[in-house]
């Protein structure tokens, strides 16, 4: 018997997918509520690390993405300049096992289609224009949830996977929100030059970093990582100039980037954002997962790794416990709070770096201990 039988989880990003799957697949009836009116994801690129890999392989969803993402070893430092030369090669740590790829990229639209599916098939129930608006626990734990103002049923668990901006946190009376790094990007999505077969990442120059990453056959997003500012309300045609500005400083595979770029070109900016909620995630029997938890910047790509193992640990638990009760609580935090401590802080230090321009940091050596931190499964 599992230690819950009806759980509501509030978004549709992939802790919120990973936890349906699983539950479902476990014969938990669940119901997704996500507030958007229908499927999205912004319309770029997505890496994944081995550690993301092995998570969907245990959710029965590798060989969806495996055909449609990219599966890579290996990452190029390169520096700026017309040449772009490489100033080094490193091997990238297979964080999932031997088993799978050390690195995929992929469209972040393909991947939560993917997982939308896959939830469905497993029973889940998900409903769009839905928010998650306030719930009530009542004497004998179970959990009244409210959505758009009105009841939509009682449940032994209310799992918030809504995000950075989560309103399941403020609902539960947790004050910490993300904060900015100091950092934007700019994101967009291009065809691949052929040379192109892994991630590479410029430092220096006009903006901290400079990156792609393949994500298919034909397809790879390109990155570039500025001082954050208000770029919020340009238009289309003014954020393509500015990712074109701001890339002519970089040779080799930018050419054909720049080349892409024109005012259709899909370009998005966010910021750079870092939290970590301290202590128990949970409050009863309501918890947060995934970006609601924390965030850092996608500095060592591990946030939607560490967002899914979220997910099969607090699935595992449910499913193998009797009651949700102290003894399921600990053991999911002293699994998940040092482990995705080490990633925040990790990320925000490779970030804080770049702004200080602390050339000599040992920017590898930092990547390579967490890349082996996170190869020990979660």
């Amino acid at each position: 018997m599992t230690a819950v039988q009806k759980v509501a989880i509030a978004g549709s990003g992939v802790a919120a997918m990973a936890a349906a799957i699983q539950l479902a697949k476990a014969g938990v009836a669940v119901d997704v509520f996500e507030v958007k009116p229908e499927l999205s994801a912004l319309g770029s690129g997505i890496t994944l690390q081995g550690n993301a890999l092995r998570v969907f392989d245990s959710l029965g969803v590798w060989e969806d993405v495996r055909k449609k993402g990219m599966a890579f070893e290996g990452l190029t430092l390169r520096a700026p300049g017309p040449d772009a030369p490489v100033i080094a090669q490193l091997p990238e740590v297979k964080t999932g096992g031997r088993d799978y790829p050390a690195c995929m990229g992929m469209y972040r639209p393909d991947l939560a289609g993917i997982l939308l599916k896959h939830a469905e098939k497993a029973g889940a129930k998900v409903n769009f224009g839905a928010k998650v608006t306030g719930f009530d626990v009542r004497d004998d734990q179970k959990v009244e949830v409210f959505v758009n103002e009105a009841p939509a049923g009682s449940y032994d668990l209310l799992i918030g996977a809504d995000g950075v901006n989560s309103s399941v946190r403020g609902l539960m009376g947790i004050d910490t929100a993300p904060e900015t790094t100091g950092m934007g990007i700019w994101r967009t999505f291009v065809s691949r030059p052929k040379e192109v077969e892994h991630s590479e990442l410029y430092y220096g120059g006009p903006v901290y970093i400079a990156g792609y990453t393949p994500t298919g056959e034909d397809t790879m997003y390109a990155f570039l990582v500025e001082k954050a500012q208000d770029r919020f309300g340009v238009s289309d045609e003014e954020a393509v100039n500015i990712m074109r500005g701001e890339s002519m400083a970089y040779g080799g595979p930018w050419a054909s980037i720049r080349e892409d770029l024109g005012s259709a070109a899909k370009v998005n900016y966010t910021w750079f954002t870092k939290h970590l909620v301290p202590g128990r995630w949970n409050r009863g029997p309501v918890v947060i997962i995934g970006d609601a938890a924390h965030s850092c910047p996608p500095t060592i790509a591990q946030g939607a790794a560490q967002a899914l193992e979220d997910a099969v640990v607090l699935a595992e638990l449910l499913i193998g416990s009797d009651a949700l009760n102290d003894k399921l609580w600990d053991s999911f935090h002293e699994r998940r709070v040092p482990r995705v401590q080490a990633v925040v802080d990790a990320s925000v230090q490779l970030g804080q770096w770049q702004i200080e321009g602390k050339k000599d940091a040992d920017a590898p050596g930092l990547l390579f201990g967490i890349a082996q931190k996170m190869a020990v499964p979660a």
